[in-house]
């Protein structure tokens, strides 16, 4: 079942982003918020991130809600979606930003890694676009951003899985822009890689920085921009992949 914290209805700009109870996607909500956007948080399994962003945002004047739906799964994609335009009135912008990242090579990669990494990066990614796009086409207006990765780009052989739903984020990208023009403009941003705390993450995993052409790691600041930009500047720019990697992709 679906289920969703209440709000007061708002007749202002609305962001819809999957996966945004942590994270990057946590801090794309908190992003947005500060252009006058108010957020529809969905989660899976982060119920009490989810609650504490949801709580964070409404202190800083905006209206939030946050809405649990597994995006793999057609039919609560379709019911995340209603119940977001039902209770916000309208969307407009969808960030697809949830994303299974596991490390799976071709010889350790299993037939659940592969449907758990490819459903949720690509698939929730189709699903949420398709069910969103009716109701961006009846306003007029609307914008779908997707997070790609530069593993999609040049591919890491350590993330078969991975890559592979990243690259094919970026094909869905271009397809989603020649079929939803003029009226809804859809991009994607490729990050590289960007710190996250060292809890999270394993130093053995982290990217060599002798392969990033700055010499530098990127941070969530990085990306939220990149969104920013797009939502503020981005009247021009459909079907483009904006790679945001200190120069990673065309490191030789």
């Amino acid at each position: 079942m679906i289920k969703s914290i209440q709000y007061h209805k708002t007749q202002s700009r609305v962001a819809l982003i999957t996966g945004g109870a942590k994270n990057l996607g946590k801090e794309i909500a908190l992003s947005l918020a500060n252009e006058n956007f108010n957020l529809v948080i969905n989660y899976n399994k982060s119920q009490k991130d989810a609650i504490s962003l949801v709580k964070a945002l409404r202190e800083k004047g905006k209206d939030a809600i946050a809405i649990k739906a597994d995006i793999t799964k057609r039919i609560e994609v379709i019911n995340l979606i209603k119940r977001s335009y039902k209770e916000m009135g309208r969307i407009d912008l969808l960030v697809n930003n949830a994303a299974v990242f596991r490390m799976n090579n071709i010889l350790d990669t299993t037939e659940k890694h592969w449907d758990e990494t490819i459903n949720t990066n690509l698939k929730g990614a189709f699903l949420c676009s398709q069910a969103v796009a009716p109701i961006m086409l009846k306003q007029n207006s609307g914008m779908i951003i997707n997070i790609s990765s530069v593993a999609g780009i040049i591919g890491w052989k350590n993330y078969l899985p991975y890559s592979i739903s990243k690259a094919a984020i970026i094909m869905l990208t271009r397809v989603l822009a020649k079929s939803l023009a003029p009226h809804i403009l859809v991009n994607a941003i490729a990050p590289g890689y960007i710190e996250i705390p060292k809890k999270m993450i394993s130093n053995r995993n982290k990217m060599p920085i002798k392969k990033i052409l700055l010499n530098k790691y990127g941070n969530s600041k990085d990306i939220t921009d990149a969104v920013l930009y797009l939502v503020t500047k981005g009247d021009y720019i459909t079907g483009q992949i904006l790679t945001i990697d200190g120069g990673r992709s065309i490191f030789s």
